[in-house]
């Protein structure tokens, strides 16, 4: 008589872009917890932008609903009204943007400050290698066999 039969559980893991439109209103109305004609009020407003489906079905991504969440906190808990919320969701868009730009302008004074590094080394090794001629008296040219290196050090300027 056989022993009893094992069974094995395997589970399976779905990875979304966070951005991806996946839930339909009712889900993301219930995940964000508040009522599906709200969504539809803050899609009116411009405060969520949800995407749509081929058929027109309006599709809601974690990043909506994580929004959603966010606006329910500041109405909620702040007691901000939707012109508020409005205003808040625009700074912090505004910041987002300056902050992207403010890395952009770090990440090239950063690779400007190598160049001019570079630069000046290469400028320093040039200025080691330069070595004044003095011509014979009464001539304009100097052949190289005879030329004379002048004894006098010449100034360089540094700035």
């Amino acid at each position: 008589m056989p022993g009893p039969r094992r069974t094995t559980r395997t589970r399976t893991t779905i990875s979304v872009d966070h951005d991806r439109g996946v839930f339909m209103i009712s889900v993301a109305a219930e995940l964000a917890e508040m009522h599906p004609q709200t969504l539809r009020m803050y899609e009116t407003r411009g405060l969520i932008e949800p995407k749509r489906s081929p058929k027109g079905t309006r599709l809601y991504s974690q990043a909506d609903v994580d929004r959603l969440r966010r606006i329910q906190e500041m109405t909620g808990e702040l007691g901000l009204n939707l012109a508020g919320v409005e205003r808040v969701l625009e700074l912090e868009e505004q910041l987002d943007r300056m902050e992207r730009k403010v890395d952009t302008l770090e990440r090239r004074a950063a690779q400007l400050q190598d160049e001019i590094a570079g630069l000046e080394e290469r400028r320093d090794e040039v200025r080691a290698d330069l070595v004044r001629y003095q011509a014979a008296p009464g001539t304009d040219v100097v052949r190289a066999a005879d030329a004379k290196p002048l004894r006098r050090r010449i100034p360089i300027d540094r700035g």
